[in-house]
C-alpha cells in the first residue's frame, strides 16, 4: 500500500529539515513554501497542523522544498517579497526588496510636502512605491537602466494602484529635475564573497560595481556634481563604504552629510543636503 501523505505539521518539520543547510530559515522557508500550496497564512498551518495532505498538495510541496534546496530564493519561488506594507512582485529580473533598504523610505518620508522625488536605480520599484504609498502628498518618479526592471515596477505599480512613473535610463541622464534623488545602486566589489540564494540568481548588473563596488555611484555623484538639482541625495551602500561614499558626495557640493546605520548597527545611507 502506498504511504498515506503526511499532514500539515510533519511537512512542515520534513521541509525545514531538508533545508537546515542551505537556509539561514528553514522552517520559516518550509512554512512559507506550504503555505502557498495550501494558498493560506503561516498561522492557518498551525491550527491546521494535523490534517492530512491530499497527496498532490504533497507532491507540489516537494518540488517547492527541491527548488529552494537548490538555493533558489524564496521570494523567486513564491513570486512576491513584502516590503513595508506592499506586496511586491518579483523574479530574476529585479533584486530581492531587502530590509535594510527600508531606511531609504525612512529618509523619504520626512521630505516636505509637495516634494519631488526620483528613485535611481528602483528595480522593482520598492522605495519609489512604498514612497508613494505613505506619502501620497510626494511626486514620485523610478528610473533603471534595465528595461526588465522597469517592466516590473511597471506591473507593481499598475497593480498596486500607484501613482508612480518609471523610465529606462542612465541614472539621472534624461530625467527631469527633482528635489531629491534616493539611490539604491549596485555597491557590491566585482569579487566579493555572495550566497549561493544571490549568486547565480538575483541580476548581476544590480549587485556589483567594480573592485572596489563604488564604480555606478562614483558615477550618480559626479552627474548630480553638475546639476543644480537634488537638494538632497541619499544612498544605500555596504557596510563599510561610508567614509568613502560619505567624502565623494562632499566633494560633489554637499555640504550637510551624514551616514545613517540600519537597525543592525551597520552603516547603510549616507545622505547629503546642498
Amino acid at each position: 500500500m502506498a504511504a498515506a501523505p503526511p499532514t500539515v505539521g510533519a511537512a512542515v518539520r520534513a521541509g525545514a529539515a531538508q533545508l537546515a543547510e542551505c537556509s539561514a530559515t528553514p522552517r520559516l522557508d518550509a512554512e512559507l513554501l506550504l503555505g502557498r500550496v495550501l494558498g493560506v497564512g503561516r498561522e492557518r498551518l498551525v491550527i491546521d497542523r494535523a490534517r492530512p495532505l491530499a497527496a498532490p498538495q504533497a507532491v507540489r510541496f516537494d518540488a517547492l522544498v527541491e527548488r529552494r534546496a537548490a538555493h533558489e530564493p524564496v521570494a523567486y519561488i513564491l513570486g512576491r517579497r513584502a516590503f513595508r506594507r506592499l506586496e511586491l512582485s518579483v523574479d530574476r529580473r529585479v533584486l530581492i526588496p531587502r530590509p535594510e533598504t527600508e531606511l531609504l523610505v525612512e529618509v523619504g518620508l520626512q521630505f516636505a510636502a509637495g516634494s519631488s522625488v526620483l528613485d535611481v536605480g528602483t528595480g522593482s520599484g520598492a522605495v519609489a512605491l512604498a514612497l508613494a504609498d505613505e506619502r501620497p502628498d510626494l511626486e514620485v518618479r523610478g528610473v533603471d537602466v534595465s528595461v526588465d526592471a522597469v517592466a516590473v515596477a511597471r506591473e507593481n505599480a499598475a497593480r498596486l494602484g500607484l501613482d508612480v512613473s518609471f523610465r529606462v535610463g542612465d541614472l539621472v541622464e534624461g530625467c527631469a529635475p527633482a528635489d531629491h534623488v534616493l539611490a539604491n545602486l549596485p555597491y557590491v566589489a566585482d569579487r566579493a564573497p555572495l550566497p549561493a540564494d544571490v549568486v547565480g540568481w538575483e541580476p548581476g548588473g544590480a549587485l556589483f560595481a567594480g573592485p572596489d563596488g563604488l564604480a555606478v555611484i562614483r558615477r550618480l555623484v559626479g552627474a548630480v556634481a553638475v546639476r543644480r538639482w537634488p537638494r538632497l541625495l541619499a544612498l544605500e551602500i555596504g557596510s563599510e563604504q561610508g567614509a568613502a561614499v560619505a567624502q565623494l558626495v562632499r566633494r560633489a557640493g554637499f555640504a550637510q552629510v551624514e551616514v545613517r546605520r540600519d537597525l543592525a548597527g551597520s552603516e547603510r545611507v549616507v545622505v547629503g543636503r546642498r
